[in-house]
């Protein structure tokens, strides 16, 4: 049975998200503040997390940041009021999974995180243990990334990034695949997400006196070649 961990401070809404995951099958665990919240993800093996942003004690967005200096693979879902851009690239960025705006009906929460286990299975079931390129390298099992035997600190999403397009070596990949296969179809993300987020990576790997390893393909998306 897939245990979940639910984080969420609105008691009513808190009850209806167990009652319906535990429908589903889930094992579920409510915590209704972000330090006790915290502390459980952090003590226990979860398959999914579901994360309010707006706590008490410690904010949803601090939660992710503290789960994923720990744990970098646990899928983590936010929930929250706030549905502006801004506020789903924060959530997005402090590394999140996906983002899903209350009010929202089950079916789109369920929906979203079948998505986001396939997504997980499918990175998990690679055979290869270690992508490399050039001089970087990706470790799958451990989620490390070295480059020249140097390792670089990425977030998840940064992560998922980078080892799509290491899977993917001299394929042009359009802005709406990368969106898929990285966010999900389900996502509510605009596609200049995208480019945000493969500056972001360029940034962490690239080398100055050298070309980037992620080329723009101009009015198509990217490449790793």
């Amino acid at each position: 049975m897939s245990k979940l961990l639910i984080i969420e401070d609105e008691k009513n809404l808190a009850r209806f998200i167990e009652l319906e995951m535990q429908h589903e099958g889930y094992e579920t665990t409510v915590s209704a503040d972000g330090r006790k919240g915290l502390q459980l993800a952090l003590s226990n093996h979860w398959d999914a997390i579901l994360l309010d942003l707006m706590l008490p004690e410690l904010n949803g967005m601090e939660v992710c940041r503290r789960i994923r200096q720990i744990n970098k693979t646990v899928p983590i879902i936010m929930i929250t009021a706030r549905d502006s851009v801004l506020d789903r690239v924060s959530g997005l960025d402090s590394g999140a999974d996906d983002y899903i705006a209350k009010p929202f009906a089950i079916e789109e929460l369920l929906a979203r995180m079948r998505s986001l286990f396939r997504r997980v299975e499918a990175l998990t079931s690679n055979e290869l243990t270690t992508l490399t390129f050039r001089d970087l390298a990706v470790e799958l099992e451990s989620c490390v990334v070295k480059r020249a035997g140097k390792e670089i600190n990425l977030t998840k999403r940064e992560y998922d990034l980078l080892v799509m397009f290491m899977s993917n070596i001299n394929i042009v990949l359009t802005r709406e695949v990368i969106l898929n296969k990285v966010w999900g179809y389900s996502t509510g993300v605009e596609t200049n997400v995208v480019d945000v987020y493969v500056r972001y990576v360029r940034n962490k790997i690239d080398d100055q006196n050298e070309g980037s390893y992620i080329q723009t393909v101009r009015g198509t998306g990217y490449v790793m070649r």
